[in-house]
């Protein structure tokens, strides 16, 4: 009988390739600063006329031809509809986005980068230590902001105190006008430190106090994350940020709108207004800056916050 040889065909190896992880590919700085810049455009196109009535209301009692005294802030935004046209309830918008486009997107759109630069530095992950770290950061953002924005901070201020006067052509010819007459020093850079002061604590007031407080409601199991809890958070920012920087806001709107000469500095200028006026004055125009602060605080998070979530959709997309 034959015997029957069997042959058994060698194992097959297989080959395991390994996973390969998608790196996730985030917005670079450069986006988070358009979407913080673009979100602060959208809240000035909102909130405009309430902010031009506010410089009108804090220019009261200088002498100038556009004082309103005894209106309050919609007496006073009705007289400059009427007797100027709605128009001059925008005037100064275009340096009012320009400045947004500097400003804002430099002091919302660098803070998280900023907070987190400065918390790995430092190795603080919590407590009362990050709220230092989140004050520093709205600091450092707030005065590299208004040294790139400070020239289409002055022509807006200018331009909105003016309204319909014809004192400025344009604003190519306001931003020319005020740097051939007066400078730099003492023209487009006009109260400068007032306004890193001023917006050093806007920014802590809007950016931190917002950052504090959606954190808070989240943490807390009071909200989650969501509209509801952005809005929230917006007015927190907003009430809190008027509070505190309304007498800084009031002696930089003089101090940039008074003529060359008039004040020698910001300290001269608070000085002169307190015994003027009083110290009631450093409040003048709060109820138009508490009204604009919080509905420009709710239209800019709750557009920063969309726009942001739809970016990050977007690159996960192409991830």
């Amino acid at each position: 009988m034959a015997a029957i040889t069997t042959t058994t065909a060698p194992p097959q190896t297989r080959t395991v390739r390994p996973i390969q992880n998608k790196q996730v590919v985030k917005p670079g700085l450069g986006v988070e600063l358009l979407t913080a810049g673009t979100a602060a455009c959208i809240a000035d196109l909102f909130t405009f006329p309430l902010d031009t009535t506010k410089v009108r209301l804090q220019v009261q009692g200088e002498g100038g031809s556009n004082a309103l005294q005894g209106r309050g802030v919609f007496g006073t935004l009705i007289h400059i509809a009427k007797n100027e046209g709605p128009s001059s309830l925008y005037s100064g918008i275009v340096p009012g986005l320009q400045r947004q486009m500097a400003f804002s997107a430099i002091r919302i759109g660098a803070y998280e980068s900023v907070k987190n630069k400065y918390m790995e530095m430092s190795g603080v992950t919590g407590g009362i230590q990050l709220m230092g770290v989140r004050i520093a950061a709205g600091v450092t953002t707030g005065t590299l902001a208004i040294l790139a924005a400070q020239p289409t901070d002055v022509v807006k201020v200018r331009m909105q105190a003016a309204g319909s006067s014809q004192q400025y052509k344009g604003v190519m010819d306001a931003y020319w006008t005020i740097g051939q007459k007066e400078g730099l020093k003492n023209g487009l850079y006009r109260g400068t430190f007032p306004n890193i002061a001023r917006n050093c604590i806007v920014n802590v007031g809007e950016t931190v106090v917002y950052d504090a407080a959606k954190d808070g409601f989240i943490s807390g199991g009071y909200m989650k994350e969501g509209i509801g809890c952005h809005f929230s958070s917006a007015v927190v920012a907003g009430v809190t940020a008027t509070l505190v920087a309304s007498p800084v806001d009031v002696v930089k709107t003089r101090f940039m709108n008074s003529p060359r000469g008039k004040y020698r500095g910001a300290i001269h200028c608070a000085k002169q207004t307190a015994r003027k006026e009083g110290w009631k004055t450093f409040y003048k125009g709060f109820n138009a800056s508490c009204m604009r602060l919080v509905s420009w605080n709710i239209v800019l998070w709750l557009s920063y916050e969309q726009i942001k979530i739809a970016v990050k959709e977007q690159y996960k997309s192409k991830a």
